[in-house]
């Protein structure tokens, strides 16, 4: 799972990680805890987000969330996506799917929100129904070898990776090494100011000349 915190909460004083680090911890409690059914990652995400909203300790914030669900005994694979964070499968070194964002309107993406009781209805907070699914056996008609070696990847970021043709197993070893390379792929395109990421593409779509 991953969620992403909205990050015009600082502005009110609100660390943004707060939230979306809490909604995902709680998310990953209950399915250790086992209470989660693997083919309803809806499930999971509203049972997270509604232990939030009831939590007597004060928390504020906005994230978008992204969970995927790999049923080792169905051999399905199960997503739930809620705004601009997503997934992609990766199969011999192509991206042969990826989740859709789910946008407002220019930087503003579908989110679960808990706002101060005086900025409820202003805030923006979209409800669990609006949620990207995908239940389906990952692309390929039968779960054979082509399958096992698909990889699953969970962003906020990342467009056509370069990466992808950097690991073609599927142990441990390979997959914490592709992983590692995004984050320092991530890390470094972050400080290119010249980097036409796919934020700066989308903000030059919308009339805004913004690059990196």
């Amino acid at each position: 799972g991953v969620a992403d915190g909205v990050g015009g909460w600082r502005d009110y004083g609100v660390d943004p990680s707060q939230f979306s680090g809490t909604l995902m911890r709680t998310c990953e409690r209950l399915v250790k805890e086992g209470r989660f059914v693997p083919s309803n990652p809806v499930g999971i995400l509203t049972a997270g987000y509604c232990e939030l909203l009831q939590n007597k300790v004060p928390l504020l914030g906005s994230s978008t969330a992204c969970i995927v669900v790999l049923d080792r005994t169905s051999h399905r694979l199960h997503t739930a996506n809620l705004g601009d964070s997503g997934f992609l499968v990766v199969r011999g070194g192509e991206v042969v799917h990826r989740s859709d964002e789910q946008q407002h309107y220019f930087n503003t993406p579908f989110q679960l929100s808990i706002a101060p009781p005086e900025a409820e209805g202003v805030v923006l907070s979209d409800r669990i129904v609006h949620l990207g699914i995908l239940n389906a056996n990952p692309l390929c008609n039968s779960w054979n070898r082509t399958c096992l070696q698909s990889q699953f990847f969970c962003c906020s970021f990342l467009d056509k990776p370069s990466w992808c043709k950097s690991s073609t197993n599927s142990n441990y070893e390979s997959i914490q090494q592709t992983a590692r390379s995004i984050a320092e792929q991530a890390h470094e395109l972050a400080y290119d100011p010249t980097y036409m990421s796919p934020f700066a593409q989308f903000a030059c779509d919308n009339g805004l000349n913004v690059r990196g």
